[in-house]
This record gives structure tokens, C-alpha cells and sequence, in this order.
């Protein structure tokens, strides 16, 4: 049976990627394995994952009450069969969904019934190759990819 590993890492919406980025390195000791001030973004660790928080920062005119949980990412424990077992679930459930390729994994994003972003995904690199393959990616958005072409059937 198909289940959900673990939570993988969570992105945060913050107002100042660059102080954010500074707390998580000077006071929790993470490694920034990508920032990119342009994008608005930054990757950081513990050490051991290609990235445990994600920070972006807030677009548009959003205020402090807009800040924080972008989303939590839950590890698909298996492949992407698996993964594609999760996502037909939640389309038998009516939930939207997305799916994106971000080079490490691939995922899905939807919501839950109050809005709150949850992504699910697998891993398709080890965490090293992961974390090279981050650090040197340029660019914001991720690429969507269709469970067929990448050898799942329907």
C-alpha cells in the first residue's frame, strides 16, 4: 500500500529573503545551498537534505498577514507508481491538483479543504546529487511533467 513517508521540508513566505536567509544560517546554523536575490528565493539545510526550508519572498503588496506557510512537503514512501497512486487519489477526491518537476523530484501540489498548500513528492536523486543539482539551477519556477511520459501508465 502507497503512504506518506515523512514531512520533507517546508517553504515560507518572508518579507526579506536576505534576513531570513541570515536568521536560518546565523542562528539555526543551516547551510544556504542556493540564494538567488533576483528570483527572491533561498534554499537552506541542516546538512543532510537538498533543502529542509524553502523561503521565498511575499509578491505583489502582500503585508505581514500574508507572510508564512507557503506549503508543507510530505515524501512519498516509493517511486513515481507511487506517487501517481497518491495523485489519482486525490482526483478521485475532487481535489485540483499540479504537477511539477523540479530536477530532484517530482510532485504534486494541491490544497487542503482550508486552503493550506501541501505538496507530495518523490525523490528522483540522491540528497548529493540533489543538492549539487540545486545549488547550480537557475531561474524560479519549475517545469510540469505528465506521468505518462515519464514511464507511469494511467
Amino acid at each position: 500500500m502507497t503512504h506518506i513517508n515523512k514531512i520533507a521540508h517546508v517553504v515560507l513566505y518572508v518579507s526579506d529573503v536576505s534576513e531570513a536567509m541570515s536568521f536560518y544560517q546565523d542562528v539555526l546554523d543551516m547551510e544556504v545551498v542556493r540564494y538567488d536575490s533576483e528570483a527572491g528565493m533561498a534554499f537552506m539545510s541542516f546538512g543532510t537534505q537538498h533543502h529542509d526550508i524553502g523561503l521565498f519572498r511575499v509578491r505583489d503588496e502582500a503585508t505581514r498577514g500574508n507572510l508564512g506557510l507557503a506549503h508543507v512537503a510530505m515524501v512519498v514512501d516509493g517511486d513515481l507508481t507511487d506517487l501517481k497512486v497518491m495523485h489519482d487519489k486525490l482526483l478521485a477526491n475532487g481535489t485540483d491538483v499540479r504537477l511539477a518537476d523540479h530536477g530532484m523530484t517530482k510532485s504534486v501540489y494541491f490544497k487542503d479543504p482550508d486552503g493550506n498548500g501541501l505538496e507530495l513528492f518523490t525523490e528522483v536523486m540522491t540528497q548529493e546529487e540533489g543538492k549539487a543539482y540545486l545549488a547550480g539551477r537557475s531561474g524560479r519556477g519549475a517545469e510540469t511533467f505528465a506521468f505518462e511520459k515519464v514511464g507511469v501508465a494511467s
